[in-house]
């Protein structure tokens, strides 16, 4: 090597080491040729111990197994841009880095071998987290103008003994926001007790809701409790009350009025101390018109109505959520998946989730047992999420700015521009709307 070679060297290693993020090189054998401060400091593995090993045995990422991404930047010749993946370091602690590569030629423009930087995420995962925790309220987690004003009274709510109906779509957390009620409020250290009204036949309903005495019907063997006593002190939540029974609902009437109910074939009343909420997926009013709900116990249950949006009106809440539920299918599975890739998150944002957040976590779940290579990809989600037309997924590379652009972009055209409308779909106001149509650079078209 000529003085020229040395000192050209030598200044490569100072540049190198004054990175901030790891960088290393391979040759084509996959062979590590460099291996800079950084990526000592963030593997805990010296340059010494490190060059002329093959990547794999020093880098050990979860890509490794199921595919080397140098070697398949080497073999075809495209990079790759802040891919998230997770590394074992020297002290075997798991930490999450994002990585890109890129081709290493020589003068001669031949291949050479590749390059890889790696920034440590241990920061800024933390970071989303803080950020995560302001913008959730129990398990809730949210960042849409509806769901934030729904923050802002709960812990008032929470803090009443007030009867509270929940509104919402089927899968839209109506469950998650009653217990969030029970668990900051007074009576959080007695049960909280979830009853679904319409999942039982109406004589099955009321023994569950009020129980029974030996001796009511001919197989009462022994007194029962019902959800009622089972809540004593707590707080009770009847979800889907828009299909109990007439019959019923006069006895939930009664328990409301009075403060009291009797178990199926007593003579004596029992005192309900429990908190009553309640959930519906239907618009009770209209049921009012047709005779089918109780006006009298509509407005027993209608002292505090919320009303939850479903996911399609608070799409910038997805990558929030998606994140959330990641971390909570790797606690279940052990897994170590970072997140997603750009095409499978486009698809995500691209789906108008029927089924809201129940459907999503599904989704994921669904990705959790497919995903061996730990990035949940296209490929990996289920079928009708990827829409047969690919042109209208986002190109990989996009940032989360530009797929909230993408998504407010085709709102607005949903809604042929007309911006109270989008605004409205959205979950925002119209001022939020218009401020970040002028920060992402959306103008009409």
């Amino acid at each position: 090597m000529s003085k020229n070679d040395l000192e050209i060297e030598k200044y490569q290693n100072i540049i190198l080491n004054s990175i901030a993020d790891g960088v290393f090189t391979v040759n084509n054998k996959k062979q590590i040729t460099s291996f800079n401060k950084a990526a000592v400091s963030i593997t805990g593995i010296s340059s010494e111990e490190a060059i002329g090993r093959p990547c794999y045995e020093v880098f050990r990422a979860n890509v490794c197994e199921s595919g080397c991404i140098l070697e398949q930047t080497i073999k075809t010749g495209e990079s790759i841009v802040n891919m998230p993946i997770y590394i074992v370091r020297a002290d075997k602690k798991q930490i999450h880095i994002s990585v890109s590569t890129a081709l290493l030629r020589d003068n001669a423009g031949n291949v050479i071998g590749g390059v890889e930087t790696f920034r440590d995420l241990t920061e800024v995962n933390e970071l989303r987290k803080e950020i995560r925790k302001q913008h959730s309220f129990g398990d809730i987690i949210s960042k849409s103008e509806k769901m934030i004003r729904i923050f802002g009274i709960l812990p008032q709510i929470a803090n009443s003994n007030s009867t509270v109906l929940i509104e919402g779509a089927s899968g839209t957390g109506k469950e998650l926001i009653a217990r969030a009620i029970h668990n900051n409020g007074p009576r959080r250290e007695k049960p909280f007790v979830a009853v679904n009204c319409g999942a039982l036949p109406d004589p099955l309903l009321e023994s569950e809701l009020f129980g029974y005495v030996a001796g009511a019907f001919t197989d009462a063997k022994k007194d029962k409790p019902g959800r009622f006593a089972m809540a004593k002190g707590g707080t009770i939540f009847l979800d889907e009350i828009g299909d109990m029974s007439h019959a019923l609902q006069i006895r939930l009437l009664r328990v409301l009025q009075e403060r009291v109910y009797e178990p199926l074939g007593a003579v004596k009343t029992v005192n309900a101390d429990v908190r009553v909420i309640t959930a519906t997926n239907k618009t009770l009013e209209d049921l009012i018109k047709k005779g089918i709900f109780r006006d009298d116990l509509y407005y027993r249950i209608n002292v505090i109505k919320l009303s939850l949006p479903t996911l399609s009106e608070r799409k910038e809440d997805i990558p929030l959520l998606v994140e959330h539920f990641i971390d909570h299918f790797n606690h279940i599975t052990g897994k170590g998946i970072s997140g997603v890739s750009d095409a499978a998150m486009a698809a995500i944002m691209h789906h108008n989730w029927p089924g809201n957040i129940r459907e999503l976590e599904n989704a994921i779940e669904h990705a959790f047992v497919l995903c061996q290579d730990g990035l949940i990809r296209l490929r990996h989600l289920p079928r009708h999420l990827i829409p047969e037309d690919r042109s209208m997924l986002l190109t990989a590379g996009k940032t989360l700015k530009e797929i909230e652009k993408r998504a407010i972009q085709e709102t607005l055209m949903r809604n042929n521009w007309k911006r109270m409308a989008t605004a409205r779909e959205l979950g925002i106001d119209k001022n939020t709307l218009r401020r970040k149509m002028i920060r992402l650079g959306i103008k009409e078209k």
